[in-house]
């Protein structure tokens, strides 16, 4: 609730890009139909085309760039809620606040935004040496199933890169690749605890979206009777991807930050006053090119060296 700021600007943002997909929806698939059917099928394919490579490319650069920004000042406010049970702005916006934090520790967005990439790519690495993920459902007979489970671990791991990100600000050293590179290790060592709850996140998340989804149904329909006749021809269609749009604006503005607070505040419980295990960091370097190239950035970064990796163990969870 403290930083319920946020959630409101994501839903805002979110839900503008709901609405302006709605309006990609007519224009797409309303002129690939009367092209289709009063000029040649060829012209409405190209419409088609033309229309999906636009909406991909807005979405792989300016919007999901917006969305990482605020995500960025987001976590820096929790991490200081969580850590210190205080925001210390000296009168500035939350806004505010997050964006200076986050601009002072990595200089630019985009370098995070590359870090984060380079984090999430170790932990799917690790996540594939897990050999115990049947263990943490609650039903039995279902570690047969590992590609499901492997999936769900995966999921959870776009909650983690975040606490990783947390951990880095909660540190306030001055090496950031050096801190993502001990946050991973953090992560490593107290996986079961982590990744327990990020188990039951998962399906929880999955629950609320539907519920959201069926909710959203009515609004939707709604919007579809008054859109063009062309659209309307497949109202059903129409009505479902709607609402799903709807669902998933409304789940990524209130419900993933309610999760992501359970898991930094696990996070950060359980590494209070633990040391770095070096058998992790050994294993690790092995395991993963990525978790490597943490280690020469931090490297470059400081400008010293850091110590070649032992032959490789296999650290018992």
């Amino acid at each position: 609730m403290r930083t319920a700021p946020y959630a409101g600007a994501r839903f805002v943002v979110l839900m503008g890009a709901s609405i302006a997909c709605i309006v990609w929806i007519v224009v797409t698939i309303g002129g690939a139909s009367w092209l289709s059917n009063h000029i040649a099928k060829a012209f409405g394919v190209v419409w088609l085309i033309g229309g999906l490579s636009i909406a991909g490319w807005f979405w792989a650069t300016m919007f999901r760039y917006l969305l990482h920004v605020i995500d960025c000042g987001h976590v820096a406010v929790l991490t200081e809620l969580i850590v210190h049970d205080r925001i210390s702005n000296s009168g500035e916006s939350m806004f505010a606040y997050g964006r200076r934090i986050v601009t002072e520790r990595f200089g630019q967005i985009g370098v995070l935004f590359a870090m984060n990439l380079t984090v999430r790519g170790v932990l799917n690495a690790f996540h594939q040496t897990l050999d115990w993920i049947g263990e943490l459902l609650p039903i039995p007979g279902l570690d047969s199933i590992s590609r499901l489970l492997t999936a769900i671990l995966r999921a959870a791991t776009r909650y983690m890169d975040k606490v990783i990100f947390s951990y880095n600000l909660a540190c306030n050293a001055e090496n950031p690749w050096e801190n993502a590179r001990d946050g991973v290790v953090y992560y490593c060592q107290n996986a079961k605890p982590i990744l327990q709850t990020s188990v039951w996140i998962v399906v929880l998340e999955f629950v609320l979206t539907g519920v959201l989804w069926l909710l959203l149904l009515i609004p939707a329909a709604a919007i579809t009777v008054i859109l063009p006749q062309s659209v309307r021809e497949q109202a059903g269609v129409v009505t479902v991807a709607i609402a799903i749009l709807f669902a998933l604006a409304a789940r990524a503005a209130f419900v993933k930050p309610l999760f992501l607070i359970m898991i930094m505040t696990r996070f950060h419980t359980l590494i209070e006053n633990q040391p770095i295990n070096t058998e992790w960091v050994e294993y690790l370097d092995q395991l993963s090119d990525k978790f490597r190239d943490l280690g020469q950035k931090a490297q470059n970064f400081v400008g010293g060296g850091i110590p070649g990796p032992a032959p490789p163990r296999s650290p018992v969870v």
